[in-house]
């Protein structure tokens, strides 16, 4: 019988080794595999480059890997200006960072999952972040070509899933969770509640259990939940 649940989220990242290239879902706070992050801070790996929208806040999740000196390079579109410890490391030279357009982030993880080899896009064309890139002109207009990213790993967060790695995302969770479950080579996802086989139906399945290794049931990570009567009034 397949079940690929794991009892803790230590088990879950358990596999992820030094100066693996880790992707991690959420956007800001919102849809962040808090619990995921935290169980990677007590583990001893370092020099890991992580692929995410933002850097994280504070001194927790994201952030707290920032602050335990534990990443070599960041690929993002917007570390904020409250990403603390990001910050701090990134003016010592401590934590190389490769800047790409929030757009522009999101295809070339697609792209990574689809198989493509690359794209043009004419964003950032003719800025800084053109340098040393490939450019065409298309139609009068310049373009530069982007190179997909792939991951070792994948630490997403949903929803709910099943023991067939099944997963369904609710509200923004379905931000950078989803591509990134395709574009990785082993996928670690936290879910909020772990349902029987059956239990999601197929229009509720946003990412199939073929692209997940690992599912690991928590209760949301205390800084980063949001109380669901905020959702529930958001709709």
């Amino acid at each position: 019988m397949i079940d690929k649940t794991l009892p803790t989220c230590r088990d879950a990242v358990a596999p992820v080794f030094n100066s693996a290239t880790v992707m991690l879902g959420g956007f800001g706070n919102t849809g962040m595999p808090g619990r995921l992050l935290e169980a990677l801070r007590e583990t001893d790996k370092t020099g890991l480059i992580l692929v995410s929208n933002g850097a994280g806040a504070g001194d927790y999740a994201l952030g707290g890997l920032f602050k335990d000196g534990r990443v070599r390079k960041l690929i993002a579109s917007f570390p904020a200006p409250n990403s603390t410890f990001f910050r701090e490391r990134f003016q010592k030279g401590e934590i190389e960072l490769e800047l790409v357009p929030q757009g522009t982030l999101v295809e070339r993880i697609r792209s990574a999952g689809a198989g493509i080899g690359g794209f043009y896009t004419p964003t950032a064309a003719g800025t800084e972040l053109a340098a040393g890139k490939e450019t065409r002109v298309l139609n009068g207009r310049e373009y530069v070509f982007e190179m997909p990213i792939h991951a070792d790993f994948a630490l997403i967060k949903a929803y709910r899933g099943d023991r067939l790695g099944n997963l369904s995302y609710r509200g923004t969770m379905r931000n950078f969770n989803m591509i990134m479950a395709t574009a990785a080579k082993h996928v670690v996802a936290e879910v909020d509640e772990l349902v029987p086989l059956g239990t999601l139906s197929p229009e509720e399945i946003h990412t199939p259990g073929i692209f997940v290794d690992h599912v690991v049931q928590v209760e949301r990570h205390p800084r980063l939940f949001e109380p669901q009567q905020k959702e529930e009034s958001a709709t």
